[in-house]
């Protein structure tokens, strides 16, 4: 099991939320298994979130897709997320 975090500035949570929402479907058909949200303590619209994912290759799909990247956009999505995997040992 792998797992995806992101992590990224948006210009309105609430707006934000609702794409992320309506993005479920494509997520799991992009093979996410699990998710979800954090938002900073002192900054709501700073947001993590994590997603899991059968191996690496399937994170990495998922993080480089047109879909996801379509989607962040127009959620509101604000500069480059910071990207990273870990592993679970």
């Amino acid at each position: 099991m792998v797992r995806l975090f992101v992590r990224h500035k948006v210009h309105d949570y609430a707006a934000w939320r609702k794409g992320y929402d309506a993005f479920e479907p494509t997520r799991i058909r992009l093979g996410a298994q699990g998710h979800a949200v954090y938002r900073e303590v002192d900054d709501g619209n700073d947001v993590t979130v994590w997603h899991d994912f059968s191996d690496v290759d399937a994170a990495k799909a998922f993080s480089g897709s047109a879909e996801l990247k379509a989607a962040m956009q127009g959620a509101g999505v604000v500069g480059p997320p910071a990207v990273w995997l870990t592993r679970h040992t």
